[in-house]
């Protein structure tokens, strides 16, 4: 489905992206998605020009701040260098340039909407937004900010629609409180697919279970983490069947939230812990091997993560920090 890319050797043609891989995940908001925003502005960057742990010089910021108050969870970028970041307080979308780290709220929210995981997809020019505990994905123009279509996927209370993977005709959403799966077509028309899980899943009561979702090496199934007690899982798009992914070299991936795929090589976001566990995935992807962990001293419980260039950048949604409007956040890259 998509042309690899240059600068990326293993990137697959499979991958839930046109042009990049995508990223999802979700910690216990702690009430978050109460709090609220008065005035959301554009915040310009105050990035460094030193790549963070690499000694890897670039004219791109390394680190850049969000508006006070946005209680940010997911990132998406595309094929160009513009990052999307939702916001849990009221569902806006900021929209920041990796080559200034300047940005501007170009999705405007409102009361009792949150934005979790999104995912940009340059095919259709669309933002596929999940939208947490009011159980809903909407639709949003990456070119203009607006919003082209809302698809009610469960009812208003007992779930969390928490991240989202494009793969195929769909982009294929995660409920952490369902043992469910939401495939909702991409573009404009068609009707939402209910995929219940099966196989190995066992639903946890009271606990984030499916979170960040991404495609397969082989593009025909997705990878989901399964934050409590923290363990990944193949799912097919067929049937609903989920195989658990056998670890290597680790016990778990207790917190994982956010998840990028760059072939056989997958990313894990373990939010609470500041870290991102590096895996690599056998063919089938039923074996996922421990190759390495990133951390960094700017990780402040980061949550989700999206690949542009050399680059992972994350967004720290500071889950253990008091979640205010007057609560800062940022979006720091890391190099690979």
């Amino acid at each position: 489905m998509t042309r690899k890319h240059p600068e990326h050797a293993e990137y697959s043609e499979h991958s839930e992206h046109p042009t990049r891989p995508g990223p999802s995940r979700r910690a216990v908001l702690g009430g978050a998605a109460t709090a609220a925003l008065a005035t959301l502005t554009g915040v310009a960057g105050a990035g460094t020009a030193q790549a963070g742990g690499g000694g890897h010089r670039t004219d791109r910021p390394a680190e850049f701040p969000l508006p006070d108050g946005w209680l940010p969870e997911g990132i998406t970028i595309g094929a160009r260098p513009y990052a999307y970041l939702g916001s849990r307080a009221n569902g806006a979308i900021y929209r920041a340039d990796l080559r200034t780290g300047q940005g501007r709220v170009f999705h405007e929210g409102a009361p009792g909407l949150a934005s979790i995981g999104l995912k940009l997809d340059d095919r259709d020019g669309l933002l596929y937004v999940a939208g947490g505990a009011g159980g809903t994905a909407r639709l949003v123009d990456a070119r203009t900010g607006a919003l082209r279509a809302t698809h009610r996927l469960t009812a208003a209370t007992g779930h969390f629609v928490n991240d989202v993977a494009l793969l195929g005709d769909r982009a294929w959403f995660t409920d952490s409180y369902d043992a469910v799966l939401y495939g909702v077509p991409r573009g404009r028309g068609g009707t939402v697919r209910a995929l219940p899980l099966s196989g190995d899943w066992e639903q946890l009561p009271g606990a984030i279970n499916a979170n960040g979702i991404v495609s397969t090496p082989d593009g025909r199934d997705v990878i989901v983490v399964k934050s409590t007690p923290g363990e990944l899982y193949r799912v097919s798009l067929r049937t609903g069947r989920a195989t658990r992914i056998a670890l290597s070299g680790a016990a778990d991936v207790v917190n994982g939230d956010g998840l990028v795929r760059v072939g056989r090589t997958l990313y894990v976001v373990q939010n609470r812990l500041n870290v991102v566990t590096v895996f690599h995935l056998d063919a089938g992807a039923t074996t996922a091997t421990l190759r390495r962990s990133i951390t960094d001293p700017r990780f402040d419980v980061p949550a989700t993560a999206a690949l542009h260039r050399d680059r992972l950048y994350l967004v720290n949604a500071r889950f253990t920090s008091p979640q205010t409007p007057e609560t800062t956040f940022t979006v720091v890259g890391v190099p690979l």
